[in-house]
């Protein structure tokens, strides 16, 4: 049976939508919760699939929590083995930084559903099952492309929004497996971060979740399963109502 290790910042940011297709898929899950457990190397190794998820802190705030120092020696093992590796959103950027990009605060923070523009390596990637829908946004950090990298997504704010490495590595600053049924947890847990940006309101977030992550987890797991080889959408019905 094929195993899955999951590193998780805090606990509503999970695998979603992944990991219902992942277990459907036959894998098995294990998380290690970041700043609390240690992961022993040969831990990872022995993963088919290493992911590290998203979180409200910065690739660069290792001064403030120095367990990202262990989960970037983890990711740079695991990519120069050439091992299956998924980064989401501070999970992208600490991969980035670990194949030799730089990481810093974007702009302004993205927060929100709004639609991907692929390029044209992005249409002949598993990313193309996200054309044409909107995926959840919320970031405020962003990273160059690393070199050998491929871009596969953009939007007009952020131009690095999704990039593969090979076939074994893929970077996604976005948020395609959240789930309408668990996008409250989403609210309460960044509600002070939501108050601070103008015009982001809970009402108009929670409204967006209903019309959209319903096609977004559809489409997100043709594209993990795709990105695996498990067939298309591998016979997965995720649950994806409020």
């Amino acid at each position: 049976m094929k195993s899955v290790l999951a590193i998780r910042h805090v606990h509503f940011e999970d695998l979603g939508a992944f990991g219902t297709a992942l277990e459907t898929a036959g894998y098995t899950i294990r998380y290690r919760e970041a700043g609390l457990d240690s992961i022993e190397p040969t831990e990872a190794d022995a993963a088919d699939l290493l992911v590290v998820l998203g979180g409200p802190i910065g690739v660069y705030d290792d001064g403030l929590y120095p367990f990202l120092r262990e989960t970037a020696r983890l990711l740079e093992r695991h990519l120069a083995a050439g091992r299956r590796t998924l980064g989401i959103c501070l999970g992208a950027q600490l991969m980035a930084h670990v194949l030799g990009a730089r990481v810093y605060p974007g702009t302004a923070k993205e927060i929100g559903w709004a639609p991907l523009s692929l390029t044209q390596a992005g249409e002949q990637s598993p990313l193309k099952h996200l054309r044409d829908i909107s995926v959840l946004h919320w970031h405020g950090d962003t990273f160059d492309l690393p070199a050998g990298a491929a871009r596969l997504a953009s939007t007009a704010q952020t131009l690095n929004q999704a990039y593969a490495v090979g076939d074994h590595a893929l970077g996604l600053q976005f948020h395609p497996e959240v789930e309408a049924r668990n996008f409250e947890r989403w609210l309460i847990g960044h509600a002070c971060e939501i108050a601070s940006v103008p015009g982001l309101s809970v009402t108009g977030l929670r409204e967006d979740a209903a019309r959209h992550a319903g096609i977004t987890v559809a489409r997100a797991v043709d594209l993990l399963s795709d990105w695996l080889g498990i067939g298309p959408g591998a016979g997965i019905q995720p649950k994806v109502n409020a």
